[in-house]
């Protein structure tokens, strides 16, 4: 990944403008497709891992199996749930060898049961062994997070509504949360804080008040060159109306209104910008947040509260 170096700004320990290059990636692309197989993150990510997990050496296994022993293993799925991680997992196996045969038995995002055999691979039994944490760590905790978000979108149905994720995420690993919520049927909401603007409630506390924060992103966005989509958080119908007098802007964002605010918040703003809501969305309240004519709901516990999945790599 290409980073660019940022600066720090005087005695304030704030950051000034140019600290917005210092994490910038041209490899995430702006609210669309993703492919998030074949993207820098992924390599990125997955050599990280190996990093931290094998040091300088799996010392175990060079210690008790032999180089030239060739084995077999199958991944076994132990609990009910949505499939994720299976391509990313034959990523991992040709990435520390090259020389393993990846056999898919199912797909990222079918339906599984316990019993369920999601590939196997064979070759080399210390490379298999060496990268089968690994493996499942991710395929786990990502199969967990499409299982969730399947259950959510699924209490969507025949609504037009669409189910969003946030930046609540893992550290270093939003690219496999967020990838997993795909395979489960959501949507990604803003990648990080490059490539969309969310004026949140500390923005226009801080800037004193909503109208002077909308005002200076205009400006800070005309100045820069950007065309970026501008999102406006609310907290209260009174500050819905705001956003609407002053304008200029792509999303209003309902944080933490009951149904019933809701439902005048979406008649006053008449489908002039989208409308999000966001804030005590559950299994119980999501399908009535919905039904108030929002286009979306965004949910950070989608990557922030789920329960990974039941899975493990088995010798054959």
């Amino acid at each position: 990944m290409t980073r660019k170096t940022g600066l720090i700004s005087g005695n304030t320990g704030l950051p000034d403008e140019s600290f917005s290059l210092l994490f910038y990636s041209p490899a995430f692309p702006i609210f669309a497709a993703m492919d998030f197989l074949n993207n820098s993150e992924t390599d990125r990510i997955i050599q990280a891992a190996f990093i931290e997990d094998v040091g300088d050496g799996d010392h175990t296994t060079l210690s008790v199996i032999a180089p030239q022993d060739m084995r077999r293993a199958r991944c076994l799925i132990k609990e009910a749930g949505i499939l994720a991680g299976v391509a990313l997992a034959e990523r991992i196996f040709q990435t520390v060898g090259p020389d393993l045969k990846f056999e898919r038995v199912l797909e990222d995002g079918a339906r599984v049961q316990p019993g369920d055999i999601a590939f196997y691979v064979e070759g080399p039994a210390r490379t298999i062994l060496t990268a089968e944490r690994i493996v499942l760590n991710f395929m786990q905790r990502m199969s967990g997070i499409a299982t969730f978000t399947r259950k959510m979108v699924d209490m969507l149905d025949g609504l037009d509504c669409q189910l969003l994720d946030t930046r609540k995420t893992t550290p270093t690993v939003r690219h496999f949360e967020k990838w997993a919520v795909v395979i489960g049927g959501g949507t990604n909401h803003r990648f990080g804080l490059y490539d969309m603007v969310m004026i949140k409630d500390n923005h226009h506390d801080y800037a004193g008040g909503i109208e002077p924060a909308i005002k200076r992103t205009q400006e800070y966005l005309e100045r820069k060159g950007l065309s970026l989509k501008i999102e406006v958080e609310t907290r209260n119908l009174d500050e819905v109306r705001e956003v609407l007098r002053v304008g200029g802007i792509h999303r209003i964002m309902l944080d933490n209104m009951s149904v019933e605010e809701m439902t005048e918040a979406v008649e006053l703003i008449g489908g002039k910008y989208e409308v999000e809501a966001s804030g005590n969305i559950n299994e119980t309240t999501i399908r009535a947040k919905a039904e108030t004519g929002v286009d979306f709901l965004s949910m950070g516990a989608l990557t922030h509260t789920v329960n990974s999945l039941d899975i493990s790599l088995k010798a054959v």
